[in-house]
């Protein structure tokens, strides 16, 4: 898996203070998006196990309390994303108790495939579907389109 931005700390994609990392790979292509550099899955540069090691430490470090990992890209549910994203989700699930998790895709809810849901499974909120540049609504918190749902799943 590629990645295109890791931010330890962050206050704009999600509640409280998080680390969010945006990943690269999107098949979606949405009109009006605002990260197209993220689209193509070999943009960016790998996800390392050193920086995986340094997002866990981060999201335990008291000296910064934060509330969990956000999730954004491209797109975490594409193919070629779905083995390293739920690996890492299944850690942070593990290691890091009481964080939450938060998920930006463009694929619906109901259209997920089997693997696509197992890696969902420690997720707590997922924001599904695609940006629709008709739909754009800036008064919207945590979405830019209104067709965009946020789902609480845990």
């Amino acid at each position: 898996m590629n990645i295109h931005q890791y931010y330890p700390v962050d206050i704009v994609n999600g509640p409280g203070t998080r680390c969010t990392l945006f990943v690269a790979g999107c098949e979606h292509h949405c009109p009006g998006c605002y990260n197209q550099s993220t689209w193509r899955v070999d943009s960016g540069v790998p996800f390392t196990i050193e920086m995986e090691e340094r997002l866990v430490a981060d999201l335990n470090d008291s000296r910064i309390p934060r509330q969990g990992l956000t999730l954004s890209g491209g797109d975490p549910l594409h193919p070629a994303n779905l083995a390293d994203v739920g690996r890492l989700l299944r850690r942070i699930d593990r290691e890091c108790p009481g964080k939450d998790i938060w998920m930006w895709t463009g694929y619906r809810l109901e259209e997920l495939n089997d693997r696509q849901r197992q890696v969902i499974s420690t997720v707590n909120v997922l924001i599904d579907g695609k940006f629709i540049r008709e739909l754009k609504d800036p008064s919207l918190q945590w979405r830019g389109s209104s067709n965009q749902v946020i789902h609480r799943l845990r």
